[in-house]
């Protein structure tokens, strides 16, 4: 049993939520970033007192700011690092410095904290995307970790596409970081696609519920019964299954310098509604109509995740289950007419 301390940035987001919660179980001592002490104490004060007694924070308010990490850096002896903490905003103004700048600086921040402040630091466990890995404009036949995404100026700087462009030039500016010279710790990256599955655990309202589960809770309210939106990217991964990927990633020797696309699966928002309608039926009336055309392409590009399933040994969810699981989290929260 491994009871190493970890540092986990951007303690209180949706996937950070679920990297945390698997840690502790697996009795690591883990210290989150958080950007307020409200946060973190938010967070603490969810885990039973037996379980809180391995978990810290520190307050890191601005992510760019030069060596905003070094104090969490040097407040124990961290054997490992996880980093997630990366902004994301629905109503973009400025590309730039909403999406881009925080990504980069972030990213090379944590990294530079570690190499100055962290001796014992062995491995740096990067939060990336499935969006640092597909080309839309071009897509691949077959999507895996040797794909990489490609944007310009113009589309990095345009409001839809910031936050791909963000992901591509965080992802590269830690690479290009660790081969600059000899470092004392490797890096392992991972690359999930959309994210579902139960909400954080310190989640108190269904208003601030992390963005991909929105379209879950919407559908359960009723929003999408006239008109169901487009789906976007057809590629999903379960939270849980997400948050595995990183425990295991900071463990298996073999995913030193490595990234990996974890993924569990196709999906589309119809078959998202068909999953709920399947498990709640009282829910079919809030739902669209079982005759709605799914947009699921019939030639939407494939995915490949051996390599997660080789390397960490990872398993996934299905949509059935992660659907489930989700609603099922989003009830015992709010107060949705059921």
């Amino acid at each position: 049993m491994d009871r190493s301390c970890v540092l986990l940035t951007g303690g209180s987001g949706f996937i950070a939520s679920h990297i945390l919660d698997t840690l502790l179980a697996r009795q690591y001592f883990v210290t989150v970033t958080v950007r307020s002490e409200a946060k973190g104490r938010q967070i603490i004060s969810t885990y039973p007192e037996n379980v809180a007694d391995r978990l810290s924070y520190v307050v890191v308010e601005d992510i760019i700011r030069d060596g905003a990490f070094d104090l969490a850096v040097r407040c124990r002896p961290f054997k490992y690092v996880i980093h997630t903490a990366c902004p994301y905003h629905v109503n973009v103004t400025d590309p730039f410095n909403d999406f881009i700048n925080p990504a980069v600086k972030g990213t090379t921040g944590i990294l530079k904290s570690v190499e100055d402040y962290g001796p014992l630091a062995e491995r740096v466990v990067l939060l990336s995307s499935f969006a640092a890995i597909v080309n839309p404009s071009n897509h691949s036949k077959v999507y895996d970790e040797s794909v990489f995404a490609e944007t310009t100026r113009e589309e990095a700087m345009s409001e839809r596409l910031a936050y791909r462009a963000a992901k591509i030039y965080a992802e590269k500016a830690a690479f290009d970081f660790m081969s600059a010279a000899e470092r004392k710790f490797d890096l392992a990256i991972i690359n999930p696609p959309l994210v579902f599955g139960p909400a954080s655990r310190h989640l108190k309202t269904l208003e601030s519920l992390n963005e991909s589960n929105r379209r879950v809770r919407d559908m359960i309210l009723g929003e999408y019964r006239s008109v169901m939106p487009p789906t976007g990217s057809f590629v999903f991964c379960d939270v849980r299954d997400v948050a595995e990927a990183h425990a295991r990633a900071l463990e298996v020797p073999e995913a030193s310098g490595q990234r990996f696309f974890v993924v569990g699966g196709h999906f589309s928002n119809k078959r998202i509604a068909d999953a709920i309608r399947a498990s709640r039926p009282g829910m079919a009336d809030r739902l669209p109509p079982e005759n709605t055309p799914d947009d699921l392409p019939v030639d939407v590009y494939g995915w490949d995740n051996a390599k997660s399933r080789k390397v960490l040994g990872m398993e996934y969810r299905d949509l059935q289950t992660c659907v489930e699981d989700t609603v099922d989290s989003l009830l015992k929260i709010g107060d949705v007419g059921v």
